[in-house]
């Protein structure tokens, strides 16, 4: 599997970036670290991997203020290079999931073919689910300094209001599963859901509908890693 690497900004030099950086393994990682001495903006980038089209609608600002923005220059590069090694292990450790390094963060995406999904209006987490959540689970143990975002999404099956409760429940099993079960803080998680809004896949199609009964798990740096990179560029 790879690791797509993807860095969209609001300018034209981000777009480049982006098809230059999207095909690259996770191993080959160089160009994802230098990005960030050139691109310091506070993009919507994970929040458009995320919910797509729904990026500057009412209702993200809690999520964009957990992702915040692009750490540009060295303290960029020396964040990169960290985001970029944690993103070669979860892809490693679970092979099904479609693993991105979008900016600084990763964006986790499983679906019903990806390692963590859910039974037809349920929202316990199974057994298999619970064996891939259980690897990362190690891998947040391993990488402290980061904050987790779960979002949650469904189909267009049901009524948008059934939908929206749906995806919620979902949402908060996993984040609670984190938390109450494997005890990880729950400082460092955020959790929001979408119901039907934010498709990635063709609601008319089986297939498509598969696609958009999702978990998405964002992982960013918090401020501690931020202020570690840049005392550390500022050394240099």
């Amino acid at each position: 599997m790879k690791t797509l690497f993807k860095s969209i900004s609001l300018g034209i030099l981000a777009v480049a970036l982006v098809t230059n950086l999207s095909s690259c393994e996770a191993t080959k990682n160089a160009n994802n670290k230098q990005k960030g001495a050139v691109i310091g903006v506070a993009s919507g980038a994970i929040l458009g991997a995320i919910i797509g089209n729904n990026v500057g609608k009412g209702g993200n600002g809690e999520m964009g203020a957990v992702i915040g923005g692009v750490v540009g220059g060295t303290a960029g590069v020396l964040i990169g290079a960290k985001m970029d090694k944690q993103a070669q292990k979860i892809e490693e450790e679970i092979p099904g999931a479609q693993v991105e390094r979008v900016d600084d963060g990763i964006v986790i995406t499983f679906d019903e073919n990806s390692g963590v999904y859910f039974d037809t209006g349920k929202y316990n987490i199974n057994a298999a689910s619970q064996a891939n959540l259980d690897k990362l689970t190690g891998i947040l143990k391993e990488y402290v300094d980061t904050n987790v975002l779960v979002v949650g999404h469904t189909d267009s099956v049901g009524s948008d209001e059934s939908n929206m409760t749906l995806s919620k429940n979902r949402a908060m099993a996993v984040t609670n599963y984190f938390t109450a079960t494997k005890g990880l803080s729950a400082g460092r998680f955020t959790t929001n859901w979408f119901g039907e809004q934010s498709p990635v896949g063709d609601n008319a199609t089986a297939e498509g509908r598969a696609q958009n009964r999702r978990v998405n798990i964002v992982i960013v740096p918090n401020e501690k890693m931020k202020q570690e990179a840049q005392k550390e560029a500022n050394k240099g």
